[in-house]
């Protein structure tokens, strides 16, 4: 049996730069934007070593005018695009799956979708552990999962938590910034 190729590309947004990653079956990594190709690239490939640089096929051509499209705040719809997302237990499969029916500018809970996929809420852990561990976010749009109460939740995505602000806000959806440590007087 042939060792799989996974080819990846890194391009530019109005959010920074991503990079995309793919195989003969679909996309298997996307990386959400940082502030330079170099910095995406070396993210991109710390997770996924064995990629090498590629033409992106049609599917992933689309792909990524889907995220630019996104990125300059029109309304965009991932669900389509084909996945490659390995061994996957059984229910993460299930939550991503979930996770992907959550519509622009819409967002759940880790506890909403677990209850959708009919597991009680001791589950919310597990739907949060699926997002942490998501390849390809923003494709599987884990930035839509909140904490109970609409707190933000963590994030894993460079600029953590306030990276899942800014494209919620993109979405038009508002959510309360992370409490200061320290009150400023804004001066």
């Amino acid at each position: 049996m042939g060792q799989t190729v996974h080819h990846y590309h890194i391009f530019p947004t109005a959010g920074g730069f991503c990079g995309i990653a793919w195989n003969q079956i679909g996309i298997t990594r996307f990386q959400l934007p940082t502030r330079s190709a170099e910095a995406t690239e070396r993210n991109l490939l710390r997770r996924l070593p064995v990629a090498e640089p590629g033409a992106p096929t049609t599917e992933v051509r689309e792909a990524v005018a889907a995220v630019k499209r996104y990125f300059d705040g029109e309304e965009t719809d991932f669900s389509g695009f084909r996945l490659d997302l390995g061994e996957q237990d059984a229910f993460f499969e299930q939550i991503y799956a979930a996770a992907r029916r959550v519509a622009w500018g819409h967002t759940t809970t880790y506890g909403a979708l677990a209850k959708e996929l009919g597991a009680g809420p001791e589950t919310a852990r597990d739907v949060g552990q699926a997002m942490a561990k998501n390849p390809v976010a923003l494709i599987i749009p884990c930035h839509r999962v909140l904490a109970a109460g609409g707190k933000v939740g963590g994030f894993s995505a460079p600029g953590g938590s306030a990276a899942k602000i800014r494209m919620l806000e993109l979405e038009g959806v508002h959510v309360g910034a992370p409490e200061p440590k320290q009150q400023s007087l804004g001066f």
